[in-house]
């Protein structure tokens, strides 16, 4: 992906109960805060982000916080960045409404990054058949079980294939996130980002997700 740096770059996230929290803040926080950081010639953000949900309603994310998103799938909004969250994935993974847009969004999209179990909607799409990516280490042996083609790494906290990045857990999503507006827009960029919500961030997939 070689996108046009004077434009900006959308990023389309999906929003589901029980979403994590995290999983879903960490990454926005990581592409809003670089979007402030870095404007195009006429001073609109470079990089911003809308959240897409099953249905015109509030969505409840674990621990109880309710958010609204800014679209549905009906609407279904331009972007270029799918970004799919984790948290419990059981219900959202069987809607096939959902499993169609995500499959159809990720060919249309230029870029495709999950967060933490986001991978296992990532999976049912058929997406990770044959490729490297990984997932919180609490699910990897399901993951493998459930998609043995999946080269399933369990060294790292993030993997970059190119047109797919997966995450490992919650955290791990924001270490991925600063990797991504990185290699989008520039490790200056990136490190900006990290400075401004004072976040130690080392750049690199790092060890272990195993504890």
């Amino acid at each position: 992906m070689h996108p046009d740096t004077t434009a900006p770059l959308t990023f389309g996230m999906l929003v589901f109960d029980e979403v994590e929290v995290l999983d879903l803040g960490g990454p926005f926080e990581v592409f809003s805060t670089a979007g402030r950081l870095a404007r195009t010639p006429d001073s609109r953000p470079l990089l911003r982000v809308l959240t897409v949900a099953p249905a015109g309603r509030l969505v409840r994310a674990r621990g109880g916080l309710h958010v609204l998103a800014d679209h549905t799938l009906d609407e279904d909004p331009p972007f270029d960045v799918l970004v799919i969250p984790g948290g419990v994935t059981t219900a959202v993974e069987k809607d096939p409404r959902v499993i169609a847009w995500l499959t159809r969004r990720r060919q249309t999209s230029a870029l495709t990054f999950s967060i933490c179990t986001g991978a296992f909607l990532l999976a049912a799409t058929g997406a990770l058949a044959g490729r490297p990516a990984t997932t919180h280490w609490e699910d990897q042996d399901e993951l493998a079980e459930r998609w043995p083609d999946i080269r399933l790494r369990t060294d790292v906290r993030w993997v970059d294939d190119g047109d797919l990045v997966t995450s490992a857990g919650i955290s791990a999503g924001i270490d991925a996130s600063l990797h991504l507006v990185g290699r989008l827009l520039g490790d200056e960029l990136a490190h900006r980002t990290a400075r401004q919500m004072e976040y130690t961030w080392i750049p690199g997939p790092g060890g272990s997700t195993r504890q």
